[in-house]
């Protein structure tokens, strides 16, 4: 089984890749080509990722990847990286994955109408500023095929180069990783 890690707005970092080698992810799908890009704040990496690449080109990137791929795999994604994995996950012509994890996808909050082919679980943080985490949380947890989860951590908890990061909800969640998916 393949493990795909899918990105946030920072693309592939050290941080990203340390994940990878910690749960044995052997695929990183990122808006940049696999290129570092080495943002200094996350308002850089936004306005860069807004200008250049967009929501849709990143879908399309990951639908590639994963037409491309022969053998099941779980995808695991985090901010943008979620929210492009839960656009994947309505298309009936992907029929390699058989998991998702998404971590904050706060875009998914404009993709209520979709209904996935494969097992996704939405891990939310306790708060969001431009939406109710716990209405939308409710509202998808009613969908086929579906697990949500509220955690009591902010948005980018998972990435080392987020404000919000927290290290030990990170070894949390690489532990529940490594038991569930590896």
């Amino acid at each position: 089984m393949n493990i795909i890690l899918v990105t946030d707005i920072f693309g592939k970092t050290s941080a990203l890749l340390k994940i990878s080698e910690e749960i044995n992810a052997k695929i990183i799908v990122d808006p940049y080509g696999g290129v570092d890009m080495a943002f200094k704040n996350e308002a850089e990496a936004y306005s860069y990722f807004i200008a250049n690449v967009g929501f849709e080109d990143y879908f399309s990137v990951l639908l590639k990847t994963v037409e491309s791929i022969t053998s099941t795999s779980t995808l695991i994604g985090f901010s943008i990286g979620a929210s492009v994995i839960w656009k994947l996950s309505e298309k009936p012509t992907v029929k390699n994955v058989n998991h998702a994890i998404c971590y904050y996808g706060s875009q998914i909050r404009n993709l209520k109408k979709i209904t996935p082919m494969f097992k996704v679980e939405l891990i939310f943080p306790k708060k969001e500023f431009h939406f109710d985490v716990l209405k939308l949380k409710n509202d998808l947890s009613k969908k086929n095929n579906v697990h949500t989860t509220e955690v009591d951590y902010l948005h980018g908890f998972m990435n080392l180069h987020s404000t919000n990061y927290n290290q030990s909800a990170y070894n949390e969640q690489i532990n529940w990783l490594r038991q569930n998916i590896c």
